[in-house]
């Protein structure tokens, strides 16, 4: 059923910044009550600008989950820089996430420093404050400095919580719906995401591997979705995943198997839940050398 609609209805699209690590998408997943983008405290976890969609009787808000900006090292992390900074174009707020609990990073500054640049409304989150909020200040200095230098009129809404213990969620969701204009929903409202479907399989499979491997191989991994045969009684997902290296590939695998069987395992039971059908996993580990600077690759992958 479509929602009614009313005449102070507003719906817009919010574009989430900020550097990698800060909890964007911890913190968008709390606001949608759903998970729609993979969490992890490794570097380069979401690799897509991911459309992720709140709809309430007041409007609606289309966030873009960004990738991390970080040190750019190849293609892959240029293009994921590249990315994150172009989605603030068109956007109609921009919403940047600051880790209070953690000093300034140059990444900050830089975002500080672009959206002075801008006209576009900003609201600027605070985030981890039940870690710390010994920076809290020292990320209001900064903005002030920054504006100053850019002789920026741009007045941010400041907003103190933690994703991770929905602290300051409701006030944040409630300052957006101010920051974007008045009109007609963009999206049906029972739709969540836009996400293609197979992107985001790949997506729950490769974070089941950097929840085991941590920092010991994630970067040179990646999944992608090859078919999906769908029966009234299940799905079976075939997938291959990436490596760089034949030594990598013994690592992905694991002894006797035991890491892939256990990856396999555990994206089932996820996508499972996520689908509200039974997900069947198979996984196929191909050596791709250099695949993160060969273009065709990293455009099917979605991250050119």
């Amino acid at each position: 059923m479509m929602q009614k609609e009313n005449e102070n209805q507003r719906a817009g699209v919010v574009a989430v910044v900020g550097r990698t690590n800060v909890g964007k998408s911890t913190l968008l997943n709390a606001l949608l009550g759903e998970k729609v983008s993979i969490v992890s405290d490794t570097v380069q976890t979401t690799r897509n600008v991911i459309r992720a969609i709140l709809t309430e009787e007041r409007g609606q808000i289309v966030f873009l989950d960004t990738p991390g900006v970080h040190r750019a090292e190849g293609e892959l992390g240029k293009n994921l820089n590249k990315m994150a900074r172009s989605s603030v174009s068109g956007a109609d707020a921009v919403l940047l996430v600051l880790d209070a609990s953690s000093k300034l990073w140059q990444e900050d500054d830089g975002w500080m420093r672009r959206l002075a640049a801008e006209s576009t409304p900003c609201l600027i989150f605070l985030n981890k404050t039940d870690i710390s909020t010994e920076y809290l200040a020292a990320c209001k200095a900064q903005w002030k400095e920054v504006a100053a230098e850019k002789g920026s009129a741009l007045q941010p809404v400041w907003i103190e919580g933690s994703a991770l213990q929905d602290r300051g969620l409701p006030e944040l969701t409630s300052a957006l719906f101010t920051l974007i204009p008045e009109g007609p929903l963009l999206f049906p409202e029972e739709i969540l995401t836009d996400y293609p479907r197979k992107l985001n399989m790949a997506d729950v499979i490769r974070e089941k591997y950097v929840e085991r491997l941590h920092d010991e191989l994630p970067h040179c991994l990646a999944v992608w979705v090859e078919n999906i045969e769908e029966t009234p009684d299940a799905w079976t997902i075939q997938a291959d995943v990436y490596v760089e290296r034949h030594s990598q590939k013994g690592i992905v695998i694991g002894e006797k198997g035991r890491l892939l069987k256990s990856v396999q395992y555990q994206a089932e039971k996820e996508l499972t839940d996520m689908y509200g059908v039974r997900v069947k996993v198979r996984l196929w580990v191909k050596v791709e050398k250099n695949w993160r600077k060969n273009f065709w690759i990293l455009r099917k992958l979605g991250y050119a």
